[in-house]
């Protein structure tokens, strides 16, 4: 991973926890889920935007119980982010994923996606 990305990625995680207490005032105009909307069942990414809300009310509980995978997503992107440009800044490199996943990690990552959409439609999110 490029220094300028870890920095980049590390300001972007900063910002947006910087500016958690503000989310509860926009949520209110995000629109709902044109795909629920139309066919009444979640869609696959139904939840990502009231985990990041509810994660930015500090309400871990509630984005783990409710909206799992996205809160993890969410969890692991600003913790990455802010990991990335620590170890920057201190002059070290962080670690770089490889050019493509192996197929078991693709496999895994598609298996989750696919779980996580099932339990949306279980629990009625």
């Amino acid at each position: 991973m490029s220094r300028q990305l870890a920095l980049l990625w590390g300001g972007v995680s900063a910002a947006l926890i910087g500016l958690s207490p503000w989310a509860p005032a926009v949520s209110g105009s995000l629109w709902p889920c044109t795909f629920k909307n139309l066919t009444g069942i979640a869609c696959p990414t139904c939840g990502t935007t009231r985990a990041a809300l509810a994660l930015a009310r500090l309400d871990v509980a509630t984005a783990f119980v409710h909206y799992p995978l996205p809160a993890l997503v969410w969890t692991l992107f600003l913790g990455g982010g802010l990991f990335a440009a620590a170890l920057t800044l201190f002059g070290r490199t962080p670690p770089s994923l490889p050019e493509r996943l192996p197929v078991w990690a693709r496999a895994g990552v598609v298996s989750m996606l696919l779980l996580n959409w099932a339990y949306s439609i279980a629990t009625g999110v």
